[in-house]
Parts: C-alpha cells; structure tokens; sequence
C-alpha cells in the first residue's frame, strides 16, 4: 500500500530524506517545487510531498532503499522536457520527485575505446561537448539538447535527428547503472562492444520510462568526428517521391546520409507566417519538402556527391527543385525552419499531436489514408505532418484553433487519437515512436499492445518493483 497521506509521517519522511541527500537536496516550499511538479507544455499537473535531489549513486541508493520501506511512489525526473507526462507527479501530494539534475559529473572520455562515462543528470548538450573536446562525436540530437539530461533520453529512448545513421539512444548506449526500488545498485558501466553472458538488462531500463528503476550512469559510444557537413532543401509533389528520393541517397551517398528529414507545405506555412525571419529557400511553394545532410569524415567530393545524386532525381522526376547550402549560416537557417514548426504550432493553435512509426514503405499511403480520414470528420483543421521519415517517423498533428474550449479540445483528441492509431495499427506501426507513452498514451497502450506483450511488461515490473513505486501510473 502507498504511504499514508498523513502529515505527521509525511514530516517524519521529508526528515529522513534531509538527513541522506542534505537540507539543500529536499525541496518542500511549493514555489520551489513548481518547476518539477508540471511539465513544460503546460499539459500535465501535480504535486509531491518533496523533491530530492542526491548528488551520488550512494544517495540515490538510500533515498530507494527508505522509499522502498515507507511504500512511497517515487517519480524520477531528468530534465524535465518530455513530450508524454511521464515525468510528473499525481496530484495525490504522496509521491516524492527524485530529480538527477544535481548528478553532473562526466567520469571519463576514452577516445580510444570511443567511450564517454558519465552521471544521469548530465545536460545532453554538456555530453556532446565533451566528446567534441577529444575530437570525437556523440550523434544523440534533438531540440531540447540545451536541457534535457542523459538519463532521460535513455529513460525515453529519445530518437532525434541522426537515428538514420546512428539509431535512437539504445543504439548509443553500452552500459548502465541502475539503482533498482529496493535500493540495491547494479552496476553495469562496462564500455564493451561484445558480452554474451547472458540476458541483456541495460536494455530493460532504456525506455522503461523509469518504471523498473533508476538510471543513475551511463557508458556511451562516440564516434569519428566528422570533418564537414552539406545540407540540402528540396521541393516535391508527391510523399511517395520523397520516400524514393530518400532510396535513391541512400544507394548513391551510402552511409554519409545522416539526416532526412521531411515537413509537409503546410508545416513550412506555419513556421514563416508564425516565426519572424524564417524564409523557405525555395521560391515557389510545393506540397512537400525534405532536409537532407550528409556528413563524413572527409570533406572532399561531398558537395559533389549531393548535387550530383539531386540532379539525377531532378531528371526521374523525384523532386522539382533544390538548393544546396554554400555556408554554415544558409545550413543553419534550413534547420531552424525544421526545428521551428514545434514552436510555430504552439502560436498557432493547439495541436493534437501523434508521434508515431511506420514501416518507411507504408509512409505515403498511411499518410494518403490518414489525410482523408481527419479531412472526412473535420474538413476545417489542418494538418501538420512532419518527422525524421529517414527513420519512419512522422510527427503527424492536427491543429485546433488556440481558442478551443477544453471540452471541444477533449472530444476532438478522442475521436482523432482513435481514428489515427488504429491505422497506425493496421500498418503494424507504433503509436509511440520517440517521445514515450507516459500518461499520454498509458491508456491507450492496451488498446495496441497483444495480451501476451502486456502480460511481459507487467510480470517483469511486479518481479523488480513488487511495492508498484516506481513511477506509478506510467506506461503500464
């Protein structure tokens, strides 16, 4: 049973946590907690009896280890930037936040072994700075890399722009270390490449949404630094000839395509009506657009390399129009109109958003079908589909004027969060394809998972948190 709301033990709680992490690591006041106890979007609400934040492994240990005896839910938290709620307390007041942000300490670069160790609460940006500083490259990016910690990105397998060459964040991961409900603490910050010694546990806590345990280090791969970077825009008529345009770079470009990243007209609309100095590189406007970088670690014949393989799909009709990058800033300024369309829809309106996955083959026809069935229930919204289609996936949203009520807003979820995942579902897809299920989707997870995927997940989290305290209400 959960701890008793009681004042008194509460107090008698807060104490002890004092006395583990430090009057400074247990955060009581509420104007303090305010940060931790609602997300960023504005979405998702709570509140907690204290949030702690251990500076050590051994402290995180011990806050479990009291946590596990009192029956106290425990929400770990990174850097608090999630898209799915899975990060903030119930409104109940009896859960403790246990935020990683005081955990910053990168313990070592080996830039032979292509290694970085280091804390969970280690700022994302903060990681890929260390590697650059030994001539190395950590490929792990996405639009809240200035705050979002490591932990978090492996607690949600966060995905981001380069999955297509690099994978998502279990990819770059060879080690964690774990402190499990109980309080005891495995260890498994080996930088190895290669251990067949039986089941492969770091794997169990990457995505688990912190519902299994706490990641408290990591072991991550890094890579050649490269030397330069082309990116590209182009313009086309059709989804289905930007799926085969991304075939045909991937047959003549091979592994130096690390991004592909596509936006629908009506995506780029918004980001230049909404976004002050955003300005499409083309002049005439299509009905699709893609991002397209290759990096490598030789310089020499990129360029060419790209604008030869572009005038080839300009000949076969793949696409009508294109502009390579002569300069950083033109580079710069074609990723910041990928990465405003998340801000533009905010100004725009209240978007009901699908982060979703799709066999790359299937992208054009779901997107057909999904297009005709917003259209058929409500005509008058638009849609907004964009995403990293190098991986299959789409950030498929619709747009609600910014005045909905809340009601009209709820019904329109439901209708549409039904309509879209069940197609998701026919095309063997994922309702959930990087930003996790937290409370967003927890409900709807049985709906899409088999009985026999369900009854795995829920045997495995009842043999390692039997008391149901970790991040309870999360995923499962």
């Amino acid at each position: 049973m959960p701890m008793t709301q009681d004042p008194m033990k509460q107090k008698e709680l807060t104490s002890r946590l004092m006395h583990i992490v430090g009057e400074d690591g247990v955060l009581v006041d509420p104007a303090e907690q305010d940060f931790y106890v609602n997300d960023w979007l504005g979405k998702a609400h709570g509140r907690t009896v204290a949030v702690v934040r251990p500076r050590t492994t051994g402290e995180v240990s011990a806050v479990m280890r009291l946590c596990h005896q009192t029956h106290t839910p425990v929400v770990p938290q990174g850097g608090n930037t999630g898209m799915s709620g899975g990060a903030t307390p119930d409104m109940s007041g009896a859960q403790v936040v246990l935020s990683l942000n005081r955990m910053k300490r990168i313990h070592e670069v080996d830039p032979i072994n292509n290694t970085l160790t280091a804390d969970a609460g280690v700022i994302l940006a903060d990681i890929q700075k260390a590697a650059r500083d030994v001539g190395r490259y950590f490929p792990l990016s996405l639009g809240a890399e200035g705050s979002c910690t490591i932990g978090g990105n492996l607690a949600t397998n966060a995905g981001g722009t380069s999955v297509l060459r690099y994978g998502n964040t279990r990819e770059l991961t060879l080690g964690l270390e774990v402190v499990l409900p109980d309080g005891r603490i495995w260890n498994g910050l080996r930088g190895l490449r290669k251990d067949n010694t039986g089941y492969d546990l770091k794997d169990l806590f990457i995505g688990s949404e912190g519902s299994l345990g706490i990641i408290t280090g990591v072991v991550l791969k890094l890579f050649a630094a490269p030397a330069g970077r082309v990116t590209a825009w182009i313009g086309a008529q059709q989804l289905d000839h930007v799926v085969s345009l991304l075939s045909h770079l991937q047959s003549t470009c091979g592994p130096r395509l690390s991004a592909f990243e596509m936006m629908s007209g009506a995506s780029l609309a918004l980001v230049t009506q909404h976004l002050d100095a955003h300005v499409s590189p083309l002049e005439k406007v299509y009905p699709y657009y893609a991002l397209i970088e290759l990096a490598d670690t030789n310089m020499t014949g990129l360029q060419d390399m790209l604008q030869t393989a572009l005038s080839t799909a300009i000949e076969d009709g793949l696409i009508d129009d294109c502009v390579v990058a002569m300069s950083e800033a033109q580079s710069l300024s074609m990723w910041k109109l990928r990465e405003g369309i998340s801000l533009a829809q905010v100004k725009a309106g209240k978007a009901v958003k699908h982060d979703i996955a799709l066999p790359i083959s299937s992208l054009a026809i779901f997107t057909k079908e999904a297009d005709q069935a917003v259209i058929t229930s409500f005509p008058d919204l638009p849609i907004i589909n964009f995403g990293h289609i190098g991986d299959g996936n789409l950030h498929y949203n619709v747009l609600l004027p910014i005045n909905v009520s809340s009601d009209d807003y709820k019904t329109k979820t439901a209708v549409l969060n039904k309509r879209i995942h069940d197609l998701v579902a026919q095309f063997n897809g994922s309702i959930s394809a990087e930003h996790g299920v937290g409370t967003l989707r927890r409900d709807e997870l049985r709906r899409y998972k088999s009985s026999v995927e369900m009854d795995l997940m829920i045997s495995i989290k009842r043999a390692i948190d039997p008391n149901q305290i970790m991040n309870p209400g999360k995923l499962l």
